[in-house]
């Protein structure tokens, strides 16, 4: 094989792997799943050679044409697809979160690794120039002991209306911390060196959805009869420690009466850093001393960077820097997060 043959799942996110993935000399996008066949047709249009189009993914899955799945949809239905996938011998690279739940996350990764296939998670944040740069420095040594960090993704108004994909993103196994949290508490976690959670302590709810605020993108508050079908988290945070003593402190919002705000703060022995705007802070000849770090524009966007790596993956068989098993991992501090605010108390993970 010296190309890879790839499906793009769902035209929502779907597409920003598409693009890239399509843009990659060693990889082309060959056809296109989804329930609406205008949805395809537009994606299409941007696409260099022409596709297939699939509404069935069981159908998509046998097509010997296909290589490869990118599934691109709605959480509930990543685990489905991608298994359809896996069990046909297809690579799979799929968008955060992993799953709506942890034990239909493992199900999976056991059934990924089993078949043998390349199966990597699209983290466009962990694969962004920025969290790269400091992952850098945390292997080399830079930071010293990395012991604490802490993350913030917060929204002022930015609640997923019905123009936004559909009511999934409001209803169980969807949510802020899923949505939005996933991405930090992922790079975080990665930045940290993927240490093993023991506990969380959390707190979430939902204090504006449920009433038809905080809605992204509307103009006026949405019908009772789609905000009435709340059932996920607006906010989440809490309070995850690690086998090997390091804490994090992480928060996610959809909405909230504060700025927006997406950040995230480390803390070594030797240096720290924020990543916005990116800044290292050391102490130097007994004086504190923060360094603005500006990185070199590049044409590319990490959506390329990602995709090439699944791509090498595949056709040079590197290992792979961001398997569905860390996609497992921070299902399960997610979960135990939001099972922590359910019931009241901490949730151990070992």
């Amino acid at each position: 094989m010296d190309k890879v043959r790839i499906c793009v799942v769902g035209m929502g996110i779907g597409r920003s792997n598409g693009r890239a993935l399509a843009a990659n000399p060693r990889s082309s996008v060959t056809a296109l799943c989804d329930l609406l066949q205008d949805r395809m047709e537009a994606f299409a249009s941007e696409l260099p050679e022409p596709v297939k189009f699939y509404t069935d993914y069981k159908l998509m899955c046998q097509d010997p044409d296909i290589d490869a799945v990118m599934v691109g949809t709605p959480n509930q239905w990543h685990v489905p697809i991608a298994l359809e996938a896996v069990r046909n011998g297809k690579h799979v690279l799929v968008t955060k979160p992993l799953a709506d739940s942890e034990d239909a996350a493992r199900t999976l990764v056991e059934a990924a690794e089993a078949a043998g296939v390349v199966n990597m998670m699209s983290l466009s944040m962990r694969f962004s120039d920025p969290v790269q740069y400091l992952g850098g420095l945390a292997r080399q040594g830079f930071f010293g002991e990395l012991y604490y960090a802490h993350s913030r993704s917060v929204r002022r108004i930015g609640i997923p209306g019905a123009n936004k994909g559909g009511v999934h993103f409001i209803q169980k196994g969807g949510g802020a911390f899923r949505d939005m949290g996933v991405h930090f508490l992922d790079s975080v976690w990665w930045l940290l060196g993927r240490p093993k959670p023991v506990s969380v302590l959390g707190v979430a709810g939902a204090k504006f959805g449920p009433r038809g605020q905080g809605y992204w993108m509307v103009e006026h508050q949405p019908p009772a009869s789609y905000y009435s079908q709340y059932a996920a988290d607006d906010y989440g945070g809490g309070f995850i420690r690690f086998d090997n003593g390091v804490g994090l402190h992480i928060e996610s919002f959809w909405a909230s009466h504060h700025e927006d705000m997406g950040q995230i703060e480390l803390f070594g022995t030797e240096a720290g850093a924020k990543l916005r705007p990116l800044t290292l802070h050391q102490t130097l000849n007994e004086q504190p001393v923060d360094i603005p770090v500006e990185l070199p524009q590049k044409p590319s966007t990490s959506w390329d960077t990602l995709a090439g790596h699944f791509v090498d993956c595949v056709l040079d068989g590197i290992p792979c820097q961001s398997p569905l098993r860390d996609g497992l991992e921070v299902q399960r501090m997610m979960e135990a997060l939001l099972l922590s605010a359910e019931l009241g108390k901490e949730v151990r993970l070992d």
